[in-house]
């Protein structure tokens, strides 16, 4: 076939018009914490407001921290509340970890959150084995029901949800299919050290790299003690190295994490727990629980798992600091 010059010069200005996609950073502030997201798109669009918005509609249906929120609601005891399909989701993904740790993820476990000062109340004044065992009675997942018609049911009123260890990651989730709805596949989120990656950093044309933090970081001159490359992946951290209070009267330490079987905050041989996962929510959830659960019964959860990826820090029997981690996660580790 003849090209002829015209035809020539529209197939060249058509190859021309085709864009690259251009890196995008934005930051801000969400769920008590920062963000920092970096996407590849070929045009703009209003990505902030669309970001401000997806917080907005997670923090108004779980965020016990807002006293109008859906969650702050049902654990006033509002019986009409509809559920949307935000707490929904949540309370399903925390219905599957509940099952699979055997109860030591428990969002009910906010009556125990709020006694040790880790909640949004003041702290119990004493906390004894008689005091644990009145309120472990409003403990446990398996006595709340989520119906049909969207309602929550509590076998006790004081039951109190915390839905805060799988939220955040789930809230990341959210801001990635806001990006993906507007056509972007290749971005990173981090979001309070918790991460959604899709597709590729197209800058250096390989995965996203991101580093798992040492447990002796400090929180102004952060180290880390790996990097892993993900794509298509959530990743999330748990840690009590930084997350725990000193009672003013008693001195006693209690960690952030509870375990919701025996209502106390004590540290596991666990020490931190960095989880991959298909997606942030899934990931934050279950770091979690394995700090409640401890090393053996962890490693025996992921042995059965094939979506779930960790590295765990312990202490041995000798209290010298040692490192966990599955094949998947040594696989994804930065060459």
């Amino acid at each position: 076939m003849r090209i002829t010059p015209l035809l020539l010069l529209l197939i060249i200005a058509g190859a021309c018009s085709e864009s690259e996609p251009v890196s995008r950073i934005f930051k801000g502030d969400a769920f008590g914490t920062t963000y920092n997201i970096q996407y590849f798109a070929e045009s703009e669009f209003d990505a902030k407001s669309g970001i401000d918005s997806v917080i907005d509609v997670v923090n108004h249906s779980v965020s016990t921290y807002l006293p109008d929120s859906d969650i702050s609601r049902i654990n006033r005891g509002d019986t009409s509340v509809v559920v949307d399909d935000i707490f929904r989701d949540v309370y399903t993904i925390s219905e599957k970890v509940f099952t699979d740790s055997e109860g030591y993820f428990d969002p009910t476990i906010g009556v125990l959150r709020n006694a040790y000062g880790f909640g949004d109340v003041k702290p119990l004044a004493e906390i004894s084995e008689s005091v644990l065992d009145s309120l472990r009675e409003f403990v446990g997942f398996n006595k709340v029901k989520l119906t049909s018609d969207g309602k929550v049911q509590k076998a006790h009123p004081e039951i109190y949800f915390d839905f805060n260890a799988v939220a955040k990651g789930y809230g990341i989730d959210r801001i990635g299919h806001f990006l993906e709805s507007r056509g972007v596949t290749n971005y990173l989120i981090e979001l309070g050290g918790e991460i959604r990656a899709s597709g590729l950093n197209l800058s250096k044309d390989q995965s996203w790299v991101v580093g798992v933090e040492s447990i002796t970081s400090e929180i102004n001159d952060r180290n880390y003690a790996e990097a892993v490359t993900i794509s298509n992946q959530g990743l999330a951290s748990s840690g009590n190295y930084r997350k725990f209070r000193i009672d003013s009267i008693s001195g006693k330490k209690y960690v952030h994490t509870i375990n919701p079987l025996t209502g106390l905050a004590q540290q596991s041989d666990v020490t931190s727990a960095t989880v991959i996962a298909s997606d942030c929510a899934t990931a934050d959830a279950y770091a979690t629980a394995f700090m409640a659960m401890g090393l053996e019964r962890a490693k025996i959860l992921l042995s059965g798992s094939e979506d779930l990826e960790a590295y765990l820090t312990f202490s041995d029997s000798t209290e010298i600091p040692q490192i966990f981690m599955t094949e998947g996660f040594r696989k994804q580790l930065k060459k």
